[in-house]
């Protein structure tokens, strides 16, 4: 009888391992800064599997998931971390954000407002949890949340934009555009209020100065040209139908046509990560 040599195979250190997993989800995180996303998320799941009983390294990999827009996938991991660290409100907000992307707003709102009660001055969560509010249909919450986030963060100019959108549903155009207005003092960079505040000229009459500030929002993101993506911004029924007809315009037709396409913007993981108190060892 013939016998095979087993080769040997060292013990393996339960500690090494977690400390080494640990370090390869700070590794990701460092590849995500220079957008090498595919092997941060390599190294990630590598991660979770060496400190499983950790939650940093399945928070890295939602929130990388979802960069990916494998939203499924990393609802499935954040709620793995939310089970190890069931107080972190970091992760709820995640996952709020991570519903709202899958369009289960009562669920986001759900997992907002656990997060809040955690860590309730987080501008960003309060922001998401008023989009969440608005695809909902609960307009009056809505601003109220927007108001609060802008409470915490005076130049949150994306909540006051918010509150813009609502205004115009409602019929409250000066309102809407004085909010619209205030957002571009807060950040005169930005197209989206400047584009809002262009259309809504434009349907008072206002033509020469609407083309103008229009012309100037699109060359600065085309983006805003695509009907479907200001849809996705939460631009309601009446304003993307006033958008429609500002595009029809013969000077904003020859605009929008020699535009260049621009890819849509997805979730920073290193600001979400950041944001929500993940700490470097």
């Amino acid at each position: 009888m013939g016998q095979a040599l087993l080769p040997y195979t060292p013990p393996l250190n339960r500690e090494q391992l977690q400390k080494q997993g640990l370090e390869w989800a700070e590794e990701a995180i460092y590849l995500t800064r220079f957008q090498q996303y595919e092997r941060a998320l390599s190294l990630a799941k590598l991660a979770s599997q060496l400190a499983a009983n950790d939650y940093q390294p399945w928070f890295i990999l939602g929130t990388l998931y979802l960069q990916q827009q494998q939203v499924d996938a990393g609802i499935e991991a954040l709620q793995k971390a939310l089970s190890l660290a069931p107080k972190e409100a970091g992760i709820k907000f995640t996952l709020g954000n991570a519903y709202f992307q899958k369009g289960e707003y009562q669920t986001a709102v759900t997992q907002l407002e656990e997060g809040l009660k955690l860590k309730p001055n987080t501008p960003a969560a309060l922001f998401d949890l008023g989009n969440s509010y608005l695809k909902l249909g609960k307009m009056t919450e809505a601003i109220a949340v927007y108001n609060k986030a802008v409470a915490q963060e005076k130049n949150f100019w994306p909540a006051i934009n918010n509150i813009g959108l609502i205004q115009y549903e409602q019929g409250n155009i000066k309102e809407a555009i004085d909010n619209w207005q205030a957002a571009i003092k807060l950040d005169a960079e930005q197209p989206e209020p400047q584009l809002a505040v262009a259309v809504a000229l434009y349907s008072q009459g206002k033509k020469e100065e609407a083309l103008k500030i229009g012309e100037t929002a699109l060359k600065s993101d085309s983006r805003y040209g695509d009907i479907k993506f200001l849809a996705d911004n939460l631009w309601g029924k009446k304003l993307l139908e006033d958008t429609q007809k500002f595009f029809t315009n013969p000077q904003m037709k020859a605009v929008l046509e020699s535009l260049e396409p621009k890819s849509s913007t997805q979730i920073n993981p290193v600001s979400v990560l950041n944001n929500v108190g993940w700490v470097e060892r």
